[in-house]
Formats: C-alpha cells, sequence, structure tokens
C-alpha cells in the first residue's frame, strides 16, 4: 500500500476587509511557519496599497471580487463589519476560496445557512474565526466541565464591557453595520455559556438602546432544567471586570481578566487556591490559524471544533435574545 506524502505546503492567505483585526491578524500569520500573506483586499485602493506596504504583501486588490478571484490565493480571512460577512463569504466560496470569517458569522441564522450550504456546493473550508475557542485557557476550562474534576458545574458569572465615547460614525454604534454590543462582545460571554453548560432552557435578557437604535448595554440571564444558571453581561457603557466564573459543586474556576483572549485560570477549592498561566505568542490568533491550515491541507471542509453545528447554535441563541430585547437590523 503506497504511503500518502504528508501535506506541508504553505498556504497563501488574502485578508479582505483592512481594519484594525486585520491588522492583528496579519501580525499573527507571520508567526506560523508554513503560511504567508500574499494577497490583501480593500474598497479602497489607497488602503489596500499602504496595508500591503507594511507587511510586505505582493499582491494589493482594489475590490474585493478582486482578491476572491486571486488564482494564487488557497484561504481568505474575512475582517469587515459583521453585516457584511454572509455577503464576503458567499463571493469568495463561489470562487473556491477557503474562508475564515470573523465573528459573529452572519446577522442571522438565515444567513449562517446559506454560508453553509455554499460551503457544501463548493466543497470548500469555512470556519467562523472564533479564537477562543483556540486558545489553551478556553480548552482547559473545557476540559475541566468534561472530566467533572470538580463536580458539575452550577453557575457561570461572565461579563465583558469597556466605555466608548458615543460616536455616531463608529462601527460600534452604526445599526447598518451590525454594531451594539451583543454581537460585538456579547457574543463571547454566550459563547463560554453555551460551550460550558449547553443551549439553556430559558433566556431572559433586557437592554440599554442607545441614540443610534443599538444595544449599548445588554443583560442575559439563561436558566437550565438541570438547574444551572449563567448570568451574562455586556457593555460599552463601563469597563468591567471582563472575567468568567465558574461555579463548580467543589470548586470555583476564575477565567481572569480578558477571558476571552489569553488569560490566567484561577481555582479555588476549599484548601487551596492555584494559578494557571499559559504561554503566549502573538496575539492568539495565529492559533485559529494553524488549525484553518490543517484542515485546509487535509482537505477537510468543517471543523471539528467551529463546527458548522457550533456556529448555528451560537447565532441561533443571539437570533433569541436580540427577538427578547427587540433589537432588529
Amino acid at each position: 500500500m503506497t504511503q500518502q506524502t504528508p501535506d506541508h505546503r504553505t498556504i497563501r492567505w488574502g485578508i479582505l476587509g483592512l481594519g484594525k483585526i486585520a491588522h492583528e491578524f496579519a501580525h499573527d500569520l507571520a508567526i506560523i511557519p508554513s503560511a504567508e500573506l500574499i494577497a490583501v483586499g480593500s474598497r479602497s485602493q489607497e488602503r489596500s496599497q499602504a496595508f500591503a506596504q507594511q507587511y510586505n504583501v505582493p499582491n494589493a486588490h482594489d475590490s474585493y471580487a478582486s482578491l476572491a478571484k486571486d488564482p494564487n490565493v488557497d484561504a481568505i480571512y474575512i475582517a469587515t463589519p459583521h453585516a457584511s460577512h454572509c455577503e464576503n463569504t458567499l463571493l469568495c466560496l463561489q470562487h473556491q476560496k477557503a474562508v475564515l470569517c470573523e465573528k459573529p458569522f452572519a446577522m442571522n441564522l438565515s444567513e449562517v445557512e446559506k454560508m453553509i450550504t455554499a460551503s457544501k456546493e463548493n466543497n470548500t473550508l469555512l470556519m467562523e474565526a472564533l479564537w477562543t475557542r483556540f486558545l489553551p485557557n478556553f480548552q482547559y476550562v473545557l476540559d475541566i466541565v468534561e472530566s467533572e474534576k470538580y463536580g458539575k458545574p452550577l453557575k457561570l458569572e461572565a461579563d465583558f464591557g469597556f466605555a466608548v465615547p458615543f460616536d455616531a460614525t463608529s462601527r460600534l454604534f452604526n445599526k447598518s453595520l451590525g454594531g451594539g454590543s451583543l454581537l460585538d462582545i456579547g457574543i463571547y460571554p454566550a459563547f463560554l455559556a453555551l460551550s460550558t453548560l449547553g443551549y439553556p432552557d430559558v433566556i431572559k435578557a433586557s437592554t440599554e438602546f442607545g441614540r443610534t437604535g443599538v444595544d449599548e448595554r445588554c443583560d442575559i440571564e439563561f436558566d437550565y432544567d438541570a438547574g444551572a444558571r449563567a448570568t451574562l453581561k455586556s457593555t460599552f457603557r463601563e469597563t468591567t471586570p471582563t472575567q468568567a466564573i465558574l461555579h463548580f459543586e467543589k470548586a470555583k474556576v476564575i477565567m481572569n481578566t480578558n477571558f476571552y483572549q489569553f488569560s490566567s485560570v484561577s481555582i479555588e477549592t476549599a484548601t487551596k487556591t492555584q494559578i494557571i498561566s499559559f504561554d503566549k505568542k502573538g496575539t492568539g490568533y495565529y492559533l485559529e490559524a494553524l488549525h484553518f491550515n490543517e484542515l485546509l491541507r487535509s482537505g477537510h471542509t468543517e471543523s471539528p471544533l467551529m463546527s458548522f453545528d457550533l456556529s448555528r447554535k451560537l447565532m441561533k441563541l443571539l437570533d433569541e435574545i436580540r427577538g427578547i430585547i427587540g433589537l432588529e437590523y
């Protein structure tokens, strides 16, 4: 039987949309040995050329369509505002470009289903870029939950908040771009609850809308038939600890400040407190890119870690919350 040669080919990346997060992804992509950023795309030729020059990228496209058609590109990271994710993803998949699309995957479940259908029809890899899923601190806590090392989880408290001066022109406050705290930062506490406690049986939520009609604060409560509860919060109106506290039967596990990115984990039991730290390179985006590269090399069209089903459940959850608070886009 002939042995297959391991696929070590360099994955050639493009970035579509060149805002702040695109810069962070470009920095992290440079950490990965078998990955190369070879193209970027913007609706502004000037912006595309400036970004390309900064990161020594050989190809600067003046439109998203031009990037999607680039025959040298294997994978595209979509870093546009939320409201464009579905349209941009469909464009890239139509040209058989593997897509890593920034969170939230889309604006609603209907759009997510269109994206998944396009991935399957084109037999092309698609994954939601929810980078927290691939961080070692997040995986460490998931392992505690799954092993029941400290018994069953009883309660989760998680928040994400930072004070932002009101600016009607900012993406965060622009309803047409999918602005608001829930989709931008509330997704992280919601994803943590979904990953550790499962899909809730009862959802309660309240909000404070701002002048532009987006939720500037969102308070959420999940209740579970088994007795567990999650209390979650997202806000642009104040800076919060941005930590997650999981109460188990035999311990309290704390994902410390900025729990959604690289952070330490504290474990408090009746007899001791332990702090676990994790090695860090870059910002952390390189971990999802590494996973994506391996999927692409092995011919997969879906991730087992950030699966279509998981993205569906997360978007369904966000849709339900939006329905409760009356947030319509």
